[in-house]
């Protein structure tokens, strides 16, 4: 558990660690909003893509194998993105991250699934979930320190001793575990490369799609393109090719051969609502983790240190409630755990958004982020716990990989989505507020392209100079309803994920967690 522990929370927090770097690095490399979502969204995106095949590697090869090649990919990828001197080279090594991350997360989830059982089950998921939560929140809290004391490369310097530290010890603490044996065939035989193609090329067209429309036009493109945006292309061959996913998948399945993603898995209904319920969850935590900062350094200036502050309260809030979740879970069901701290999500982000103003800071948002993370902690730690309770144990792997997927899936697209959302309000805000107060067109639109591709770090320099300080009111009001309108979207896909977890259901008599 220990050896699992520490390989998830590298995993996770190198997800949310760069939502509170993303100023230095904005302002170090020179990054557009769109480059930022894609320091961001790029691991993710890779790491979804990855996932299942992965999950169907580690039942055939076995699973800590599969856990330590992702440690090493994940280690010497961390030093890629520390030693990075553009933009691209970033996005790469961010890529190559999330390539190690997609073997880690499957094979730590499917042998927590495998070797835990009865009332060890409950507080194996509930340190799952902990981690899964906690350590999302804590991620901008390390890059921060990191980031003042040192710069934000700092933050995966670090990755190198205790990815080391985690090789150790998982040659030394880890079993090794496998699924149903290979064919005659041999291993390589049983993966789907087809189906692995479709899904990473799918997801990448949607996800580039979503990122890139406020740059190219979400129809007719923008100066200085001409003639119709390549972001509806790329909307539709994404859906194409996941359509042709799922008929590649059900035609081997119906002919008896190895699929990547076992439709048969969305037959058992706790898997089926779970896994959509997890991808919303992560739409909300990725998306809100992604535009407070931006806001908070936006409108206040304020530091690394002092952005991760008014977040910490999030990890709090999940590090506590994951770890009483399993108790809570053997006396009422871990279904309804879910259910009441999807709840809390809900009533935190809204709160969040009516209350957000130009002058809410840190200790303003902290309350919010102190229940929102007891109500993520909740529903982190039992929603792994119920997806994975019905299904058969010789099927691990691919459940893990899927159940894995569709949250990275929620992590890449509430990034684009949240980051769309915060963009574009952001520049028709602060473009209205500009003409209201007299400001010339021309330079008004001036004003909400550099704020708008600037993921609104220009407002500082609007405040540096007192000769503008209309521009800069605007500015901060604009980044405040980008604000507000980023955690609404983000309020309203948390409620779907409440109304799925309705559908959850107590676990079937027999299944492992229910034998004592």
């Amino acid at each position: 558990m220990c050896v699992i522990s520490l390989g998830v929370s590298l995993i996770i927090v190198d997800a949310t660690i760069v939502g509170v770097l993303l100023p230095q690095m904005v302002d170090g490399l020179g990054l557009t909003t769109a480059g930022a979502e894609w320091i961001t969204s790029v691991y993710a995106l890779v790491f979804a893509a990855l996932l299942i095949p992965a999950g169907r590697a580690g039942d055939l090869f076995g699973r800590r194998r599969l856990f330590l090649l992702g440690t090493v990919v994940f280690t010497l990828a961390s030093l890629g993105v520390a030693a990075a001197q553009s933009g691209g080279a970033l996005v790469a090594a961010r890529a190559v991250q999330g390539v190690g991350a997609s073997m880690i997360m499957p094979a730590a989830l499917s042998t927590l699934n495998t070797l835990f059982t009865g009332r060890d089950r409950h507080v194996a998921f509930g340190i799952w979930g902990s981690i899964l939560s906690g350590m999302a929140a804590l991620g901008p809290l390390l890059g921060g320190a990191l980031a003042t004391g040192g710069g934000w490369r700092w933050a995966f310097w670090l990755n190198l001793p205790l990815g080391a530290a985690l090789i150790a010890g998982a040659f030394a603490l880890m079993p090794e575990t496998r699924g149903r044996p290979a064919t005659a065939r041999g291993p390589l035989a049983e993966i789907d490369w087809t189906g692995g193609a479709l899904s990473a090329l799918g997801l990448g067209a949607l996800v580039w799609g979503i990122i890139e429309g406020q740059t190219y036009g979400w129809w007719t493109a923008v100066a200085p393109h001409r003639g119709l945006s390549p972001v509806p292309v790329a909307l539709v061959l994404g859906a194409v090719l996941l359509v042709a996913l799922v008929l590649v998948e059900r035609a081997r399945a119906a002919a008896g051969r190895p699929v990547m993603l076992d439709l048969a898995l969305f037959r058992v209904p706790n898997f089926r609502h779970g896994n959509l319920a997890s991808a919303l969850v992560n739409v909300g935590e990725l998306g809100i983790v992604f535009v407070l900062p931006l806001f908070l350094l936006g409108v206040h200036g304020t530091s690394p240190v002092q952005i991760s502050l008014a977040l910490l309260p999030l990890a709090l809030g999940a590090f506590l409630s994951g770890a009483a979740a399993g108790r809570f879970g053997r006396r009422v069901g871990p279904h309804r755990i879910v259910q009441g701290g999807m709840a809390l999500e809900v009533a935190a982000v809204l709160g969040l958004a009516v209350t957000l103003s130009p002058s809410t800071g840190g200790l303003g948002v902290a309350p919010w982020m102190l229940l929102y993370g007891v109500g993520l902690g909740l529903t982190a730690a039992q929603l792994t716990n119920v997806s994975l309770a019905d299904v058969p144990p010789e099927r691990s792997g691919q459940a893990s990989g899927t159940q894995s997927t569709a949250r990275q899936i929620g992590a890449a697209l509430g990034i684009a989505l949240i980051g769309t959302v915060f963009a574009t309000s952001l520049g028709r805000t602060v473009t209205a507020r500009l003409a209201d107060a007299g400001v010339p067109a021309a330079h008004a639109a001036a004003v909400a392209h550099e704020l708008r591709h600037s993921a609104g770090t220009y407002a500082r320099d609007l405040h540096a100079d007192p000769r503008r300080a209309v521009e800069a009111r605007a500015a901060d009001r604009a980044l405040a309803a980008a604000a507000r309108d980023a955690s609404l979207v983000t309020a309203a896909i948390l409620a779907g994920g409440l109304a799925l977890s309705l559908r959850l259901r107590p676990s079937r008599p027999g299944r492992p967690e229910e034998s004592a």
